[in-house]
């Protein structure tokens, strides 16, 4: 009876938490490999690595956008041992999003990779991993809900695409690597993600021309056939421990180091029809992050994460900004 009232207090203590967490958003404000393989936050260090053991996470999260859509997210992230050095992680999210042009639901881009244990001492661990995205679709998500915004008139045909903020995929192939260091203390991870593919997004101003708020929608950069630009991350994080707790805090800072480039739609444009690079989509991204588990035992656990921006690009078309992060999941390892 003791241990189940226990459980059921840790449960009520996170479960209190993410209610709170709710004003302030959820999401994730890079393109998703920052969870990815040997760059995942929160990796428990052991003197004797065996990724041959597997793991289940079930995670979910509410919150805003930075401006008005918002996102419930639900996420299955699997991870599967090959042999005692190499994993086989799959992560699967699905996305509900609701703002003042519409709503749209459906499942997010799937992530997978493989990571390798490539060197190891008694003291610390590097790790590596190679993987990818795949788009579940091409970024063209359209709305019925604001239906009434959209203007009349309209060739048949014309596309009525929601700004990327309301779409549940970038629509786009991704190419990921990256690296980490894992002490009993400390964790050290960098990682590279490379869009091979643009999206189909066409998203136009003058197709929601009826909104009444024009200000409202040239907040929702354009997009139409975005190619994102390449994006570098770095993950700090310390790791305090406390019997069945284990508490981390952190940075990660996010670089993407090439412009985005979009098929430029502004009617009247000197580059109009032509593909351009947009000015400002470049520069750092960072979060400070908070990550309180709690372990029931070896096989089970608890975690609540918390984010919160300190800076951003100035041009984000990938519509991925967020002020503030939180998700709460439940691990199981067998």
């Amino acid at each position: 009876m003791y241990l189940l009232q226990k459980k059921f207090n840790v449960l009520a203590f996170f479960v209190g938490v993410l209610i709170t967490a709710n004003s302030y958003g959820q999401g994730c404000s890079d393109a998703g490999f920052c969870t990815m393989g040997a760059m995942k936050p929160s990796q428990i260090y052991t003197k004797k690595i065996n990724f041959k053991l597997r793991s289940a996470e079930f995670s979910y999260g509410q919150g805003n956008t930075t401006i008005s859509p918002k996102i419930t997210a639900a996420t299955v992230d699997l991870t599967f041992g090959i042999n005692e050095v190499t994993s086989f992680q799959l992560k699967v999210p699905y996305y509900w999003v609701t703002g003042n042009l519409g709503e749209t639901s459906g499942l997010s881009d799937i992530s997978y990779s493989v990571t390798r244990n490539v060197y190891s001492t008694e003291q610390f661990h590097i790790n590596a991993t190679l993987g990818g995205k795949i788009p579940t679709n091409a970024s063209d998500l359209d709305s019925d809900v604001k239906s009434q915004f959209i203007t009349d008139g309209l060739p048949e045909g014309t596309s009525t695409d929601l700004p990327m903020y309301y779409q549940t995929s970038l629509g786009s192939w991704d190419l990921v690597a990256g690296a980490s260091y894992i002490s009993q203390k400390w964790m050290f991870a960098t990682g590279i993600q490379i869009a091979l593919t643009e999206n189909e997004n066409d998203f136009r101003y003058e197709q929601w021309a009826e909104y009444p708020d024009d200000n409202y929608l040239r907040d929702n950069f354009l997009a139409n056939d975005l190619k994102r630009g390449t994006d570098v991350m770095l993950r700090v994080e310390r790791a305090f421990h406390f019997s069945k707790w284990d508490i981390r805090a952190g940075l990660l800072p996010i670089f993407r180091i090439t412009k985005d480039e979009i098929l430029d739609t502004r009617a009247g444009s000197p580059t109009e029809g032509q593909r351009i690079k947009v000015d400002k989509t470049t520069g750092l991204a960072m979060t400070a992050l908070l990550n309180v588990a709690y372990h029931f035992n070896t096989n089970n656990s608890i975690s609540g994460i918390y984010g919160q921006k300190i800076t951003d690009r100035d041009v984000n078309p990938d519509g991925l900004t967020r002020d503030n992060v939180f998700s709460i999941g439940y691990v199981v390892r067998f």
